[in-house]
């Protein structure tokens, strides 16, 4: 979970601008305003923020203090429509061959938020994110699946569609990451061949801009060597745009994430 964040302000202003932006497989387009406030009253009040994201998520205290999201929450019935259509779509391009024939059905997962729910981290830390902070949660706690993404997973694999994932985590937490993966459902393995994550010290060859790689050229780049392998990305799953944007995909699908933005 490597994230340029941003501040609570920033953090603030871009929840209150979730519903703004062009519809992208049923999910408003969030963006930032970097503007300068000219007074605060331009500003959202950030415990009122929370509170709605809270109540968005369905928020659920376990006796250890742990909060979950609620399958009867407005989050989880909007991800259900989302998914509804994905798997949809994804039967159908199998189906008719939609995939053009050009190699092998895949599809590719984000990591956080998309795969898992980081949800009790972010309630944790404050929605501070910090590396440190970050690695002792994955430490010592596995973050819950999101809802139906598992099974939605599970079931493009029993079709014969591949798996990947492809996340800005550091390649330091593949460990970390591969466990929860498996322990909260996933089946696909989340082994080397299939698991990418985002490695500063030793980037990959077919990434031309190295360690300096923005999030988009990061994706677009690894999903493009995924094609170079033989396989034709149908589906490509994201709560940033930037999980989505540049290209070597058939599809994608926008799931909700009011929490934080990653250019």
């Amino acid at each position: 979970m490597s994230r340029a964040r941003l501040s609570r302000r920033s953090l603030a202003l871009a929840a209150a601008a979730a519903t703004l932006g062009a519809t992208f497989y049923g999910v408003g387009a969030a963006t930032a305003d970097n503007s300068v406030p000219r007074s605060d009253k331009e500003i959202p009040n950030l415990t009122d923020v929370v509170n709605e994201i809270k109540a968005y998520y369905g928020d659920t205290v376990d006796a250890s203090g742990e909060h979950f999201a609620s399958a009867d929450s407005s989050y989880a019935h909007q991800l259900a429509g989302i998914e509804a259509k994905a798997k949809s779509d994804l039967a159908r391009a199998l189906h008719k061959g939609g995939h053009g024939g050009q190699g092998k059905p895949a599809i590719v997962l984000d990591v956080d938020d998309t795969s898992v729910i980081t949800y009790n981290y972010e309630l944790e830390v404050g929605f501070n994110y910090t590396p440190a902070s970050n690695q002792a949660y994955l430490d010592s706690k596995d973050m819950p699946a999101v809802f139906g993404m598992d099974t939605l997973a599970n079931w493009a694999a029993d079709q014969g569609v591949t798996v990947f994932w492809i996340t800005g985590r550091p390649e330091s937490q593949r460990a970390d990451t591969v466990r929860n993966l498996t322990a909260v459902g996933y089946k696909p393995a989340p082994d080397t061949a299939h698991l990418y994550l985002k490695n500063k010290v030793n980037p990959p060859a077919y990434l031309s801009c190295g360690a300096t790689c923005t999030t988009v050229e990061y994706k677009s780049g690894t999903r493009a060597h995924i094609e170079s392998l033989g396989y034709d990305i149908i589906g490509n799953f994201g709560d940033q745009y930037s999980d989505l944007s540049g290209g070597y995909a058939d599809k994608s699908f926008k799931l909700p994430n009011p929490m934080y933005f990653l250019p």
